[in-house]
């Protein structure tokens, strides 16, 4: 079954957060309850960019990726380019 590498947007002000799962609606969901320790006083969040992956290696692979970058610029401009 794929697995997904996701950005989230958190609209009280501004923050992204990276993660991976097999679904992103159920992930998002959690996020948005506050069932995620570091998103939950960010909430509410919005998915803003994803991409599919054939396993779960390969998203956490590049979830690190994106994280390692450590530059919220990297990021703007993934979303910007998708625009799901």
């Amino acid at each position: 079954m794929a697995y997904f590498v996701y950005i989230l947007q958190s609209l009280k002000d501004g923050t992204y957060y990276v993660g991976s799962t097999q679904n992103i609606e159920e992930r998002l969901e959690r996020h948005n309850q506050g069932r995620s320790r570091y998103t939950k006083p960010k909430r509410p969040w919005e998915l803003v960019y994803h991409e599919k992956c054939p396993d779960r290696s390969s998203a956490t692979k590049r979830e690190h990726e994106i994280k390692g970058k450590k530059r919220k610029a990297f990021i703007d401009q993934l979303v910007r380019t998708s625009r799901m």
